[in-house]
């Protein structure tokens, strides 16, 4: 909830036009938008530079998203570092099927895992642009977000003390978990949220990849997937009970159900190699509308999540950063608010078609594993239709690489 006044026990306050709290893809983003306008923002962090530069999150990059970072010079190391993928691989009943999406739709996929675009993103926003950023702050509150002179307040790391913003919007930016999306009044906002009742296993490891694109092993033991990051490093997935416990994955345990799971005639094996991240990834999604409240605008997980079925998320956070980067530029420059007050609809509608095809590609993962004869049968019959009707695999490539919601 919004908090009280700010102004007991702090030094005095400082004055920017934007907040942005949270230094991720759609924080630095909003960021990089408003320094190249000549906008005064300050973005707070909770953790330090080499933490964020170091997280390990999400790699698959859209198009679409790569050109809107393009247009606003946000794209310079990724262009020339990025891996581009064509196409992927589905390997069910013991055999390989590819599924060329470039072919199909004229468009690909970049990988490029997040780390390095927020490496990308901190220096040209710091760096470069000379935007204000603090990072470990404690305690981030929001006040007086439906009036006309909201602030944050934080506690400095340096002195210990507090320190009051003023501003004229707040973005939040700062994931599930943060102060901004805490600050939504509960009878404002209505979180709408979805469990898949599944987990998975997510793995890092340092191994190269087996082949030349993501592997969807759809099998009945269950999920695995395959998505590489780097010539040198792999990300796996496997299905589990959700809230399972990582200790009970040892090192031989994953690379035999994972050798199993996306087994396929033809197919090599993956390739072992240390696992350097192992972690239990609960399926669920939550969309939270509207994604504004008076002077603050929810982006990114802040305002919504997509569980990683659909390698969605960090596209996401990247729409609402250009529409809200946009947004908050024309009213700072030219008093234009029809951005801003048509932020929340025009996001919403990308989230709700990309949840959609979260849930329906969750069941094509996951249905032969259900232990329902009824649902592996069907679930078998998508998978082969994808691959006996072009119209079929058209509107899958379309909704897997996000062409059919273009920004």
């Amino acid at each position: 909830m919004t908090q009280p006044s700010p102004y007991a026990n702090s030094l005095a306050p400082q004055r920017f036009s934007v907040v942005v709290v949270g230094a991720g893809p759609a924080g630095l983003t909003v960021g990089n938008i408003l320094r190249a306008a000549g906008a005064e923002c300050l973005v707070l962090e909770t953790e330090s530079r080499e933490f964020i530069e170091r997280r390990p999150r999400a790699g698959v990059i859209e198009e679409w998203a790569v050109r809107g970072l393009e247009r606003r010079g946000l794209a310079r190391n990724l262009l020339d570092r990025a891996e581009l993928h064509t196409a992927c691989e589905f390997r069910f009943d013991g055999e390989r099927h590819r599924l060329p999406y470039q072919e199909l739709t004229g468009s690909h996929h970049w990988v490029y895992p997040q780390p390095s675009l927020v490496t990308d993103l901190v220096r040209e926003y710091a760096d470069v642009r000379g935007g204000q950023i603090r990072f470990g702050v404690r305690d981030v509150r929001l006040h007086d977000l439906d009036g006309d002179r909201p602030s944050v307040s934080y506690t400095c790391p340096e002195t210990g003390g507090r320190q009051v913003v003023e501003c004229s919007f707040v973005a939040g930016c700062d994931g599930a978990r943060g102060a901004t999306r805490a600050a939504l009044p509960p009878e404002r906002a209505r979180v709408a949220r979805h469990d898949y009742g599944i987990g998975w296993l997510a793995l890092l490891a340092e191994a190269p990849p087996a082949g030349d694109s993501v592997l969807f092993g759809c099998h009945p033991d269950g999920f695995a997937g395959q998505m590489p990051r780097s010539p040198e490093v792999t990300r796996y997935y496997l299905q589990c009970p959700p809230g399972d416990d990582p200790a009970g994955w040892p090192h031989e345990r994953v690379w035999t159900e994972l050798r199993r799971r996306l087994g396929a005639a033809g197919a090599p094996p993956p390739v072992e190699g240390p696992l350097i991240e192992k972690r239990v990834l609960d399926m669920h999604d939550y969309v939270t509308e509207p994604m504004a409240f008076g002077r603050l605008f929810l982006a990114g997980d802040a305002a919504h999540l997509v569980a990683p079925i659909a390698a969605k998320g960090m596209n996401l956070a990247l729409h609402d950063a250009f529409l809200l980067g946009d947004a908050l530029t024309a009213h700072l420059t030219s008093g234009d608010d029809s951005g801003l007050a048509g932020y929340s609809q025009a996001c919403l509608r990308r989230v709700w078609d990309y949840q959609e095809f979260s849930q329906w590609l969750s069941e094509l993962y996951h249905g032969t594993a259900a232990g329902e004869p009824f649902r592996a049968g069907t679930t078998l019959a998508r998978l082969r239709r994808l691959f006996t009707s072009r119209a079929a695999a058209a509107a899958f490539a379309e909704q897997y690489l996000g062409t059919a919601a273009h920004y």
